[in-house]
């Protein structure tokens, strides 16, 4: 939310907290944070966070415990909705 004005900001954080149950409002929500680039911005993050967990488990010795952490750092990543 730091793309938009603080007006929007404010419009946005209302709508959240107070209209979250309005179909027309969450699609100007979702198409609001998606204009701000706020769904790319995550996505980036979360591979930045998904590659130093991934580091971080290499750093110990393979065993199934580490495999299976690695499967899961994977499956919340990388599925598709």
């Amino acid at each position: 939310m730091n793309k938009v004005s603080a007006s929007e900001k404010r419009k946005l954080i209302y709508s959240i907290k107070n209209e979250n149950r309005n179909p027309e409002k969450l699609r100007y929500i979702i198409d609001a944070v998606v204009d701000a680039g706020g769904i790319q911005y995550a996505a980036e993050k979360m591979n930045t966070y998904k590659n130093e967990a991934l580091e971080i488990l290499h750093g110990f010795t393979a065993s199934p415990v580490r495999q299976a952490l690695e499967e899961l750092v994977l499956y919340t990543t990388d599925r598709k909705y």
